[in-house]
């Protein structure tokens, strides 16, 4: 059976999100991200982008580029309103979906030809999505999730495209191979020196030219490039690591502010471990200079998800990372090795008043919100925590207008 896969984005979501919520943003240049000099352009409106502003931009830049623009924090909390509304719409609608991020979507529609109109059905559910949500949203139609997202990207804004069996290859020829998904910024510079530049040219190439340059992501480049690369729909999302990072407004050398910060991490994600019934079996920490030279170290644990097992190896690390006594700019936590279990007691270290002390403590965030309750030497750092579920097999609400 010829399959017919749908891809649907969200354009520009954070900005129409803040549009639909303040009309008087409409048609104005906006940024949505970080404030300060150091934040990051999480999305931008079409009127920035002829000024060369892209999504993953400094703010700094950006706003030298487009000084006109104004400048929106958004709020994650929106956000995920609205992606949500838009995620109930699809369920309802199509049996089989993937939410690859928060503002885009993957949709199996085969079959449905038979009865009614793959493009036909496609196109009432955009016009659903706009009514229900009030947000533009575009859509790619083929036989696989490649050329489909490919096809999104150009009918965007605002717009749908179709491309049909057998056209594939042809529709993909005449466009830049920075277009094909899993080609970023070094493999193009490798593409590029090797006089590559259009898909069409990939697709002259024997594959096994791909590999030798790319390895094993070469093969993967050249079937998306020929248009045959059929990754399956991923209904759920198991993540494999959860991790936080913070960038300080202003350089530090406060050692009793970075081991807060460093603290109240680990407690945040000791946390969300137990909420989602998983354990962590490695831990790593990461810290950035003020000169932009970054080191990590990580360790093996046993599999755990205590506070008092995890935040002492989380300090650990960092005392032991942090030995040149330079401006530090960023640090971060990352737990990874994640499987599903429960907290195993251990009979020498562990006592009822701990585990007593766990469950309230969780019970309070469960019911008031993660911030409600937090042990003294994570009180420096409040605003670290989460507001969603990091195993609820939503994407994480920092992936949406990533850059490819």
């Amino acid at each position: 059976m010829q399959k017919n896969i749908l891809h649907l984005d969200l354009d520009t979501f954070f900005v129409s999100c803040e549009r639909l919520i303040d009309s008087r943003l409409q048609q104005l240049p906006l940024l949505v991200g970080g404030v300060g000099d150091r934040g990051v352009v999480a999305a931008c409106s079409y009127e920035t982008r002829v000024f060369g502003v892209h999504s993953g931009m400094s703010m700094k830049v950006a706003r030298r580029l487009c000084p006109e623009a104004v400048v929106i924090k958004g709020d994650s909390s929106i956000y995920t309103k609205y992606s949500h509304l838009v995620t109930e719409i699809i369920k309802e609608k199509v049996p089989l979906f993937e939410k690859a991020s928060v503002d885009e979507f993957y949709a199996d529609l085969t079959g449905m030809d038979k009865f009614y109109g793959c493009y036909k059905y496609a196109s009432e559910l955009r016009q659903q999505i706009m009514k229900d949500s009030g947000l533009p949203i575009s859509f790619g139609l083929s036989a696989n999730k490649i050329v489909s997202k490919v096809a999104t990207g150009e009918a965007k804004p605002n717009n749908q495209l179709k491309i049909d069996s057998g056209f594939e290859k042809s529709f993909l020829a005449p466009l830049s191979i920075r277009k094909i998904p899993s080609v970023g910024e070094k493999t193009y510079q490798t593409l590029r020196n090797l006089g590559v530049d259009k898909v069409a040219v990939v697709q002259q190439m024997p594959v096994e030219m791909m590999i030798s340059a790319l390895g094993a992501n070469g093969r993967t480049i050249w079937k998306r490039a020929n248009g045959i690369d059929n990754p399956p729909i991923i209904p759920f999302h198991e993540r494999k690591s959860i991790s936080t990072e913070r960038t300080f407004t202003k350089d530090t050398i406060d050692v009793l502010q970075l081991r807060t910060t460093i603290f109240a991490m680990a407690e945040s994600l000791a946390y969300q471990l137990r909420r989602g019934e998983k354990l962590a079996g490695t831990i790593s920490v990461k810290i950035r200079y003020s000169d932009f030279n970054t080191y990590s170290k990580q360790i093996k644990i046993p599999y755990s998800s205590a506070d008092h097992t995890i935040i002492p190896k989380v300090l650990e690390l960092f005392d032991k990372l942090y030995q040149r006594r330079l401006l530090i700019r960023l640090v971060g936590v990352k737990i990874s090795d994640i499987v599903t279990g429960n907290y195993q007691i251990n009979l020498f270290d562990d006592t009822e008043e701990m585990l007593n002390l766990y469950n309230a403590m969780d019970n309070i965030r469960g019911r008031y919100g993660e911030l409600s309750v937090m042990r003294a030497s994570s009180m420096g750092a409040k605003t670290i925590g989460r507001f969603q579920n990091p195993f609820s097999g939503e994407p994480p609400i920092l992936l949406a207008h990533r850059k490819h």
